[in-house]
């Protein structure tokens, strides 16, 4: 069992006992042992007691557990559940709108067992019968089941990555001369993902016999001599795909894609004389094949400098090749800083120092600590006198840590009517401010725009966290004009996040690309809850590099004096340590 998998037996156990209505810090304890499961490199299968329990998040219960899974395939008390709730009930909590009590009473009451026996109930009047469930909300379920059947099939890519990089090392292990890639979506960094297609380069015809012996396999939907698809138990269907060596360039370059990109690269091939696909570059008047052993070979012969698997969805990409223009995209090593992470001061878990040596563990310079403003009462968010009382022990910390600066923020609440959760006296002493919104997200357009755009004009705010409120494959953007939230930045010398939770991708990669054309900062944060979760910066890497960002475009490329500069309009530096 690979992490991925534990994790989600601990989520599903976690949601389960949600509708049991069991003790909420056991529920809180199963979903933070699956949060800190998914960003883990090390698998966890393999590890012994002492070292499950120097894992953040994992006490000796939750230890034994994993173990387990891990010789079993599953668990007892995971089964126990699902006796009393069937494993359908949990896709209900994945209906925008319905918690685990309304879900607990659906079941209870009715007998809903499935997304299909709720859409049912409502049709045939049973809701009515049902306190809190008017018609009203049963619309709102109704249109959160369309959106939720628009979603099936594809699942959020820091999943997928997950899977696919098991069934590489899988593949691998066993076939340690072939040569295996993650392609399509995934290697060009999409936010969402359908198929998994996996690229066996030089392997042998019996990596298919393994391929189809994978662990954990539902079921077989096609093997043949140069490519086989499986059918995972989580539903994940993976494609496999064998070429000989001498087509890797190009079999790497088509299973790529994006389609687009494709199509208009075979017409520039054809109108030089030759013919691109998935087997290589040839010459169309007597079908030789020119030696093109690698991508970077293949953009070469059609005169185009490298073009990054980012950056291939046909939006000017070749045209910018074709005249050495290129971006200079923004990588991993440029990123110095994190701008937006939790403490147990609200609804992180783990402490302020923790977080700040995880972070330096990461390689990061400075770490901005923004805990949550008193609006968000679950996430136990500070008011005034616990706010500047938590930017002290910040700060205490951050004289006594050496190399890396920490930084005392704050994520505060945009209010409905668009007021700042906290005075801006209180924000005006903190080092720079974070404002989101996370509530009341049905507001006509009109009214959220307006909303935003009175935080971005307050003379405290730095940053705009998430800008428009999606949850992927959960729940759409809020109603909101995004031009005219980029023009009030650029404006007021605000910055638009990057939210690289694999949930959120906020601001997507057309939006980011369009602020940075108006000449808005943009800064990538992991908004991590646990000291595992810095390494969610890829995540929105992988959006920045696609809306074509340079280091430039990005504050926490920036090192800490130059950070301050541009943050200057917030007072940052007046009360942080010189380096």
């Amino acid at each position: 069992m690979n992490n991925q998998q534990i994790a989600t037996i601990f989520s599903e156990i976690s949601d389960l006992l949600e509708i049991k209505g069991v003790n909420p810090f056991k529920i809180r304890a199963y979903r933070n042992a699956a949060e800190t499961l998914t960003t883990l490199d090390e698998s966890v299968s393999e590890m012994d007691s002492k070292a499950l329990l120097s894992i953040p998040s994992i006490g000796k219960d939750l230890a034994s557990r994993i173990q387990e899974i891990s010789r079993t395939g599953t668990s007892l008390f995971y089964t126990e559940l699902l006796e009393n709730y069937p494993r359908s009930l949990l896709d209900l909590l994945k209906l925008q709108g319905l918690g685990p009590k309304t879900v607990s009473l659906l079941h209870t009451s009715l007998n809903v067992t499935n997304i299909d026996d709720l859409e049912r109930a409502i049709q045939t009047g049973q809701l009515n019968k049902l306190r809190g469930l008017g018609q009203k909300k049963q619309a709102l379920i109704l249109n959160a089941i369309a959106e939720h059947r628009k979603y099936l099939g594809r699942q959020l890519s820091a999943s997928a990555w997950v899977i696919a990089k098991s069934v590489v090392d899988y593949l691998q292990s066993a076939h340690p001369n072939g040569r295996f890639h993650v392609v399509g979506s995934l290697r060009r960094g999409c936010e969402t993902c359908g198929d998994i297609d996996i690229l066996a380069v030089d392997a042998s015809e019996s990596t298919h016999d393994t391929f189809i012996s994978f662990p954990t396999l539902e079921r077989v939907i096609v093997k043949g001599k140069t490519k086989s698809s499986i059918l995972l138990r989580d539903g994940s269907q993976i494609d496999l795909r064998l070429v000989p060596l001498e087509s890797e360039g190009a079999a790497l370059q088509y299973f790529t894609g994006s389609r687009s990109h494709n199509v208009s690269l075979r017409d520039r091939a054809i109108k030089r004389g030759l013919k691109l696909n998935e087997y290589g570059l040839f010459q169309t008047s007597d079908q030789s094949q020119i030696k093109t052993a690698s991508e970077r070979e293949i953009y070469r012969a059609l005169g185009l400098s490298d073009i990054p698997p980012e950056l291939r969805e046909n939006r000017g990409e070749i045209q910018a090749a074709e005249s050495n223009n290129l971006p200079s995209l923004v990588t991993r090593k440029t990123i110095r800083g994190d701008l937006h992470s939790h403490t147990t001061a609200t609804d992180g878990q783990a402490d302020i120092e923790t977080m700040a040596r995880a972070a330096q563990s990461a390689g990061l310079e400075y770490l901005g600590i923004t805990d949550h403003s008193q609006a968000l009462a679950m996430a136990n968010g500070l008011d005034e006198t616990r706010m500047l009382k938590h930017a002290d022990a910040i700060r205490e910390i951050d004289r006594r840590l050496p190399n890396i600066t920490l930084l005392a923020g704050v994520e505060c609440d945009i209010l409905p009517d668009g007021k700042l959760d906290l005075s801006e006296d209180c924000l005006a002493q903190l080092d720079f401010v974070i404002a989101s919104v996370h509530s009341s997200f049905k507001q006509g357009q009109r009214q959220m725009t307006d909303r935003i755009l009175r935080a971005i004009e307050s003379p405290v705010v730095d940053i705009v966290g998430h800008p428009t409120g999606r949850l992927l494959l959960r729940r759409e953007p809020y109603d909101l004009e995004i031009d005219e939230v980029i023009e009030a930045a650029a404006t007021n010398g605000v910055a638009l996040e990057i939210n690289s939770q694999p949930q959120r991708l906020d601001l997507n990669e057309i939006y980011a690309k369009r602020a940075r054309d108006r000449g808005v900062k943009l800064v990538i944060s992991t908004d991590a809850h646990a000291p595992d979760q810095f390494s969610l910066l890829d995540r929105g890497l992988f959006v920045a590099r696609r809306a074509w960002l340079e280091p430039r475009d990005i504050l926490n490329t920036q090192t800490i004096t130059e950070l301050r500069a541009s943050l200057r309009r917030s007072g940052l530096g007046n009360t942080i340590k010189n380096q």
